[in-house]
């Protein structure tokens, strides 16, 4: 073998081999971006699932009479700001536009949703109540399970807080995928607290 040969094989193996290695760079950046987005959805789903924990029926004899919980409106739109807070904070990437749905409810044993005690906000900008002198970027499109009925005493009830995000590829990598967007959740489960 002489040079001339040995010169022409690393120039075709160099070929091969850089597109690879573009392909592994950007593969890598695109999966870490995409696990980014997945610990600030957790983050954020964890914090609303602590709030409502916190707050439970919004204080006062349970019930949704007059007199009782007289705060039982706002628990689920501070829950919302407290998750809300988590996805705009700064450095995190996350579009709240692509943030298809939080989702309030009743969590069953196994933490599953509970049939009938859903509430489900949705993104729509600067159109959610007012909370903290700001509006939300979240309206309320169902409440299936309101404030007032919700359990704090032994054995409390246990709220759950899943928020759903698509991800959208960030990475020229996306014009050769066969897909560009990944629907994200997130969900956490806590229990009330109960009242003292």
């Amino acid at each position: 073998m002489n040079r001339k040969e040995d010169g022409g094989q690393a120039i075709i193996e160099l070929a091969l081999a850089l597109p690879m290695m573009v392909l592994l760079v950007f593969g890598v950046i695109e999966f870490g971006s995409a696990l980014n987005h997945t610990m600030v959805l957790t983050a954020a789903a964890r914090e609303g699932a602590r709030v409502a924990g916190a707050l439970a029926n919004g204080g006062g004899p349970l019930g949704c009479g007059s007199g009782q919980s007289p705060n039982a409106a706002t628990v689920d739109p501070a829950v919302v700001a407290a998750v809300e807070r988590v996805l705009t904070a700064s450095g995190t990437q996350i579009s709240l536009a692509d943030v298809s749905e939080i989702r309030i409810y009743k969590s069953t044993l196994s933490g599953a949703e509970t049939t009938g005690a859903v509430n489900q906000w949705t993104y729509a900008l600067n159109a959610g109540p007012l909370i903290g002198g700001e509006r939300l970027d979240f309206a309320e499109q169902s409440n299936t399970w309101t404030a007032c009925v919700r359990n704090n005493v032994t054995p409390a009830d246990s709220v759950g807080i899943t928020v759903r995000y698509l991800y959208r590829s960030r990475t020229p990598l996306r014009y050769f995928m066969p897909f560009t967007a990944i629907n994200l959740s997130a969900t956490t489960v806590m229990t009330l607290n109960a009242t003292r």
